[in-house]
């Protein structure tokens, strides 16, 4: 994989869960999701926080994970604003990542599409495999039982024949 490579597949994630943000009906902000302490708002909120909490650690900046903004009225903009600032990030810095794996944003951003995508009942079988795969294969190397907690659970099964999402959300310890 080349940095070009990877800054296409990053955005190709970050443009999907952009698609979902858009579909976010206002009356479903208070449904459950499957982060068992977030509803849709608290998840959308923290998605959309993600990619400019990225950008501040590729410019080897302090980032405070103690609270998260709101996403304001219009999440979807928000996120796609907020992307672009972390493309920018990452291409002022070489696409290294500044000690912030892309594969680790691709594990972030493609866990969480799961979560969306199933809060809002819509299937993760048409978004792009390659987000979620080179997410699974950094939490696979990278997770162990000893540090999932508490941000992740201990992996369950995925169903047979389960698509890539569905299989890196099992992994992350989300009931599939």
């Amino acid at each position: 994989m080349t940095p070009t490579d990877d800054a296409s597949v990053l955005r190709r994630g970050l443009d999907q869960l952009a698609g979902l943000l858009e579909d976010v009906p206002g009356d479903a902000r208070g449904a459950p999701t499957p982060c068992e302490q977030w509803n849709v708002q608290d998840l959308v909120d923290h998605v959309v926080a993600a990619p400019s909490r990225f950008a501040l650690m590729a410019r080897g900046e302090k980032v405070d994970w103690s609270s998260t903004p709101s996403s304001g009225t219009e999440p979807a903009a928000r996120f796609r604003s907020n992307s672009e600032e972390l493309l920018r990030a990452l291409a002022d810095d070489g696409a290294s990542g500044g000690g912030v794996p892309l594969d680790w944003q691709c594990a972030e951003l493609a866990v969480h599409t799961w979560d969306l995508a199933t809060a809002l009942g819509r299937s993760t079988g048409d978004l792009d495999a390659e987000v979620a795969e080179r997410g699974l294969a950094f939490m696979g190397a990278s997770l162990t039982d000893d540090n999932r907690s508490p941000a992740f659970g201990p992996e369950r099964p995925a169903p047979e024949g389960a698509d890539a999402y569905r299989r890196l959300a099992a992994f992350a310890g989300r009931s599939v």
